[in-house]
């Protein structure tokens, strides 16, 4: 499980396989994990989440993407 900050790319990569605060916020980002330390469901839910998260992100896709988008930027 995963406490992030709530920026830049980090919620599109999280999703909901963590928990989000503001990166300045020390007392948010303690909360969180704080809860991650003393909800176990919590904490076994957000892991199942990330393993499954980390299965869309791979490096046939990756190729795949960046192909699509050199393919686009030729035929411009």
């Amino acid at each position: 499980p995963v406490v992030a900050a709530d920026r830049s790319s980090l919620p599109e990569v999280v999703g909901d396989a963590g928990l989000l605060v503001p990166p300045y916020d020390v007392e948010a980002m303690t909360d969180g994990l704080r809860k991650l330390l003393e909800k176990t469901e919590l904490r076994e839910m957000l892991r199942q989440r990330g393993l499954e998260r980390t299965r869309t992100f791979t490096w046939e896709r990756t190729a795949q993407g960046t192909v699509s988008l050199y393919r686009q930027l030729l035929a411009r």
